[in-house]
């Protein structure tokens, strides 16, 4: 047969967790059709890759892409770092099913503004594909939403009713294409949940056979009986859990990460749970009060009412204003930070676990964004894998593609074989790397030189070619 494309001699690294091995692979429409020998082959278009490594294309399990996909649908921040699907929703918060009037509620405001958002998951499902991002998206639906589609007001826990609601918003979402629900239980305005409230949500989940996130209630002092909530309520709905960045936050916890990684192989061991974990030290989302230290640096991103405080270290404002950092912080809310509040040797620990999925947890709208939006997985690749020696590169390269695939369901995607879908990214092992640092956040990745999504080549050069990514539904539900 004639190929539409044909790549010849890549040192293939499948996804599987196999070493690599060279050979040709041949695509046509939007899957792979062969992989062998196919120097005799005829082809539309050849792809000389030796001396590169091709890999599945990568999984980004923790987005917050849900507008981004929409409004900036070349998704440059993902595509060039090699990402063609990505998890959208997380944290509790998503695009829909909600219709807002007014101010967004925190941390809502992460994703937009109230016009930002869909009353419906079909509206939201039909924005991205008229949109036609250059990646796929799959989404999850945030329990926090559902709250401001059901309640008044956030600072108590959920009426019967309101959770009838919540869960009739779900299950319509779920059967209308949604993978799944996150929590964010962190966050002010999901706080005051009782864990009854989200076990009934979760169980919505079960019944249509979706996958459970979430932000955990707290990932400092009370760690390890968070882990436990989310456990038990995972398990009462019959779920699959994936605990959404495990981290050890704020200078007293650092160490806490042997633990933690205990407790979720202990877990492991009798239901479907993983986590996700992204290469940085430093985390990045709403500035609250209760977050305030002085033991790490807390950069301000940006804020509502004095936005040219952006880029700035909170101490330093405090400073300027002659007041404490909480009164600074108070001053300058609704807003956005970067904390440097964890441990390098709990994110290493975290990060090479075997159960460990690769998530960026970037925010798009931020104007001065975390680097992890732009670099996070060049980062594992190039800083933990090569320079580290954290894992091998067959490991790597799974926690960002087969194992993701499969925990969130997403059939023939991940792996690198006959039947599956041609999304592939072609990297130099050598120089690959994050070009993003907290200084000049929004820089591309070094060492991607060609990506395909669905058959199509998406990326050549740092160029945005083709967008033909697709919103991909729940396995079962029928377009």
């Amino acid at each position: 047969m004639t190929y539409d494309i044909l790549i010849r001699r890549a040192s293939i690294v499948d996804g599987t967790g196999a070493e690599p091995y060279i050979t040709d692979v041949g695509v046509y429409d939007d899957r792979i059709v062969a992989i062998g020998e196919l120097s005799t082959a005829s082809s539309r278009q050849v792809i000389e890759a030796e001396g590169r490594y091709l890999a599945p294309g990568f999984i980004d399990v923790h987005t917050h892409d849900d507008n981004s996909s929409i409004h900036q649908p070349t998704m440059l921040p993902k595509i060039t770092q090699g990402i063609t699907t990505v998890i959208v929703g997380n944290c509790g918060i998503s695009a829909s099913p909600v219709k807002l009037a007014g101010e967004v509620p925190d941390p809502m405001n992460l994703l937009g503004e109230s016009d930002d958002f869909f009353a419906t998951f079909e509206a939201f499902a039909d924005a991205v594909e008229t949109a036609q991002p250059a990646v796929n998206v799959a989404a999850l639906i945030g329990h926090t939403t559902l709250r401001a589609g059901a309640m008044n007001r956030f600072d108590r826990p959920a009426t019967e009713a309101e959770i009838d609601t919540m869960r009739e918003s779900l299950r319509q979402a779920l059967r209308a294409g949604a993978i799944g629900l996150s929590t964010g239980l962190a966050y002010t305005n999901a706080r005051q949940a009782t864990a009854n409230e989200v076990k009934a949500l979760v169980k919505v989940v079960g019944e249509e056979g979706g996958i459970y996130t979430t932000h955990m209630r707290n990932e400092r002092e009370t760690l390890f009986e968070a882990m436990d909530e989310a456990f038990e309520t995972a398990a009462h709905g019959n779920v699959p859990l994936v605990i959404s960045h495990l981290k050890c936050a704020d200078v007293e916890n650092w160490g806490k990460s042997e633990h933690a990684i205990e407790k979720l192989e202990q877990a492991a061991a009798r239901q479907p749970c993983n986590c996700d974990c992204y290469p940085y030290s430093a985390c990045s989302t709403t500035l609250d009060l209760w977050r305030v230290s002085d033991q790490f640096d807390i950069l301000v991103t940006w804020s509502k009412p004095h936005p040219d405080m952006g880029r700035k270290l909170l101490k330093d404002i405090a400073a300027e204003w002659e007041v404490d950092m909480t009164e600074a912080a108070r001053r300058l809310m609704p807003a956005g930070a970067i904390y440097h509040n964890m441990d390098e040797a709990d994110v290493r620990r975290v990060l090479a676990h075997p159960l460990t999925m690769i998530g960026s947890d970037g925010l798009p709208s931020d104007p001065n964004p975390h680097p992890r939006l732009w670099g996070s997985f060049p980062r594992v690749i190039g800083h933990y894998c090569r320079d580290e020696g954290l894992f091998a590169l067959p490991e790597a390269i799974r926690k960002m593609t087969s194992m993701s695939a499969a925990r969130f369901g997403l059939t023939d995607r991940g792996v690198i074989r006959e039947g599956a879908f041609a999304d592939l990214t072609l990297f130099d092992y050598d120089s690959v790397l994050d070009g993003a640092s907290f200084v000049e956040p929004a820089t591309p990745a070094i060492g991607i030189e060609w990506v395909m999504v669905n058959g199509r080549v998406a990326l050549t050069a740092g160029e945005v070619q083709q967008r033909s990514g697709r919103l991909l539904k729940r396995e079962g539900v029928i377009d």
